[in-house]
């Protein structure tokens, strides 16, 4: 009897963000000659939220990408897209910082496709101050919060530990980490202003996704091991990393390099295709999917990274219950406003030396209530190819999250680059005087799936999608799971390997991001 991968000869893979694109390049490098490789993507973009937008020589990074795993998997098939740098980039020549090098790896400032190494720095603002994000027991933190702040925030940790609640929302999954009084500062807020809901109305999934270990006692471990110097063991948590790897124009790049080995290897991409029509015989097994010009696409078998409440719609059939949870599935937009300025207000009081003495923050968590603004992005510090005149100007992202078709995804740009200048100069970013010297407006939808409303009847929805033995789902959208790249890409190996064994058995697949580690923890290498 032949095997399953014998008779699976045209595979459709239904959009070009990470998981798609690795699942694509996954078949064709590992069975180059059993399988026939479609990629429908919906827009003109590949890398999904993943990619970089060029906006006359400077480009923004759609939701700030770092590449760190804990998978040897992952990072061996950026490695062999992107080597390592072999010579200093353009910012730390010329600032005279030290940088891992790789032996023999390529120079920055004569090489494009080049991965560098990056210094993480994230810190959130509260209060007109600048806290360390993860919050951390840093003697700036305790001076920022004060004595009797200080004092607040332990007693109700200690509270917290001893009285602890049931963890049957984020509400509670925070307070007994972190205690009510820090939740209430740093979690609270800037939940509510992600999602779009308190809390209490979300559930704890997304902090067990996202959290993970990370608590006060983490806090603690990290804050000894730096002062005793050692490092940290096995099961750090992804958010207390200190470096990264980053494409030189940007994780977009990466994806686009990807696309041009899949091409290479007989893959075809095909752009502008929206599938809206899923064909299944008696068996569940598809055989068909339909874009909504017309086009058709013979399968036997799809590896979809769509939304899930967008593939139920396009099923010829489906259960009205199984649709109504595919109909339920909430997702948050954001849009993200790049301002050009030629300075920032902030003031670098960190040992981090940087080009202009900007402040050296990949990301700024706004957790003040005031504004609508999330977070910032300073370009700057991720590439200095990111932006066509790093010594000159500072190009930064501000990500405002949002629903599709509200009066914020629907107002004009230019009152919008207005309104975002305003949020800045309230916050002490950008002075009164300062007017943008250029400006450019991205639209995100379904960035982030949500953990409310339908959610908790997904396993139905799963259970359903798995009576397809020809299906697999990928990727953050595809499985409406909070993952980062390389969760998705993981989903995509996972797939790749289950196709290529014959299984049907999508466990594997569904359960990434499911366990309590963390991809990216500070042990790996």
């Amino acid at each position: 009897m032949p095997s399953v991968g014998a008779l699976l000869k045209r595979v459709i893979v239904i959009g070009a963000g990470p998981a798609g694109i690795t699942a694509a390049h996954e078949l064709l490098s590992r069975a180059p000659k059993e399988f026939k490789v479609t990629v429908l993507e919906e827009t003109q973009a590949i890398g999904g939220i993943s990619r970089t937008v060029e906006h006359d020589g400077n480009r923004m990074d759609i939701g700030g990408h770092r590449f760190f795993s804990k998978e040897e998997r992952v990072n061996a098939w950026w490695a062999k897209l992107m080597p390592m740098q072999g010579a200093l980039a353009f910012d730390d020549k010329v600032l005279g910082r030290a940088c891992p090098l790789a032996d023999g790896g390529p120079d920055p400032e004569k090489v494009d496709r080049v991965m560098l190494s990056r210094h993480r720095v994230s810190r959130i603002y509260y209060d007109h101050k600048f806290f360390d994000y993860p919050v951390s027991l840093s003697a700036r933190t305790l001076r920022n919060m004060g004595p009797v702040t200080t004092l607040h925030v332990g007693f109700n940790y200690l509270g917290a530990r001893v009285r602890r609640l049931p963890e049957n929302n984020l509400e509670n999954f925070y307070i007994n980490r972190f205690g009510r009084a820090l939740y209430s500062m740093f979690f609270e807020g800037y939940t509510e202003k992600l999602w779009g809901r308190h809390p209490r109305d979300i559930s704890a999934d997304w902090g067990s996704q996202r959290v993970k270990g990370l608590s006060i006692a983490a806090v603690l471990k990290d804050a000894i091991a730096k002062a005793t110097g050692k490092k940290q063991e096995q099961g750090g948590e992804t958010s207390l990393i200190e470096r990264f790897s980053y494409p030189k124009y940007g994780p977009g790049q990466l994806w686009e390099e990807a696309v041009r080995k899949v091409r290479a290897m007989g893959g075809t991409i095909i752009m502008g295709a929206r599938v809206t029509g899923v064909s299944t015989d008696e068996e569940g097994r598809i055989t068909a999917v339909s874009c909504q010009d017309g086009s058709t696409y013979k399968a036997d078998a799809v590896m979809s990274t769509m939304p899930l409440k967008d593939l139920a719609d396009a099923f010829d059939t489906i259960p009205t219950d199984v649709h109504a949870i595919a109909a339920g599935l909430p997702y948050r937009d954001f849009v993200t406003v790049g301002l050009l300025v030629d300075r920032l207000e902030l003031k670098n009081e960190t040992d981090i030396r940087t080009l202009g003495n900007i402040v050296p923050d990949n990301w700024i968590y706004v957790q003040d209530a005031s504004v609508k603004l999330g977070r910032i992005q300073i370009f700057n510090n991720w590439s200095p190819y990111m932006v066509r005149q790093p010594t000159e100007t500072i190009w930064i992202g501000l990500e405002y999250f949002c629903d599709e078709g509200d009066d914020f995804w629907n107002m004009r740009d230019e009152d919008r680059v207005r309104f975002a200048s305003a949020e800045l100069v309230r916050m002490g970013v950008l002075s009164p005087q300062s007017k943008p010297l250029d400006s450019h407006v991205e639209h995100v939808k379904k960035a982030y799936p949500a953990y409310f409303d339908s959610y908790g009847q997904i396993d139905e929805l799963i259970a359903w999608l798995d009576t397809h033995p020809n299906l697999f789902c990928l990727g953050r959208n595809g499985q409406h799971r909070y993952n980062n790249m390389d969760h998705s890409m993981m989903t995509a190996f996972y797939a790749v390997d289950d196709l290529l064994g014959g299984t049907t058995d999508r466990s594997n697949v569904w359960n990434v991001n499911t366990e309590t580690d963390y991809h990216e923890d500070k042990s790996a290498s």
